[in-house]
């Protein structure tokens, strides 16, 4: 039975002819990536619905980044890199999500109950923050305050994305002895 689907040594070529414009290749290609994208997505999400978003994302990233790839390297690594990458973008967005629906679900009346103790953790959080360098402090506001992908930093911040691990590390590794320090004083 053929769907049109092309077989899996032909990505690279297909892949070169999308390059330069060639539509029916480029269709031929994304028919045989879809089925590969989705067992690859599977084996790291298990939610149906987030598994057809993560597919969607994947074929937009690749028609963004299809650039990018070297017709005389290897198709499947690229691909999986690809896939990869928005598979753990869409469970660390999800897992953000959760963890605000849990607060949000908090009682008014717990909420006023421990009303003094966030805004003083807050209070505290805010003040380890401002003896943070001034690049570690943005790392930190836009990653874990405004929650922007590691990519998102970097482009904003001018930074590659291991500029951004690196600067992310160093300033948690702060913000743990700074926090440290301050609970002992």
């Amino acid at each position: 039975m053929d769907n049109g689907a092309a077989a899996r040594d032909e990505w690279p070529q297909l892949m070169a002819l999308a390059q330069s414009g060639d539509a029916a290749a480029y269709t031929r290609l994304l028919t045989a990536l879809v089925p590969v994208i989705r067992s690859l997505v599977c084996k790291q999400v298990v939610d149906d619905v987030l598994v057809e978003d993560v597919i969607q994302d994947v074929l937009l990233t690749v028609h963004r980044v299809r650039h990018t790839y070297n017709p005389d390297a290897p198709f499947l690594p690229w691909l999986i890199a690809i896939t990869q990458a928005r598979a753990v973008d869409a469970l660390r967005k999800r897992g953000r999500h959760r963890q605000r629906e849990v607060r949000d679900a908090v009682m008014p009346e717990q909420a006023a109950a421990s009303g003094a103790e966030w805004h003083s953790s807050s209070d505290e959080l805010a003040l380890l923050l401002e003896q943070l360098p001034a690049r570690q402090r943005d790392v930190i506001e836009q990653i874990h305050l405004r929650e922007m992908s590691l990519s998102e930093t970097a482009a904003r911040n001018n930074l590659t994305v291991s500029a951004v691990k690196s600067l992310l590390h160093r300033a948690l590794s702060n913000l743990r002895r700074l926090g440290a320090h301050h609970g002992r004083s």
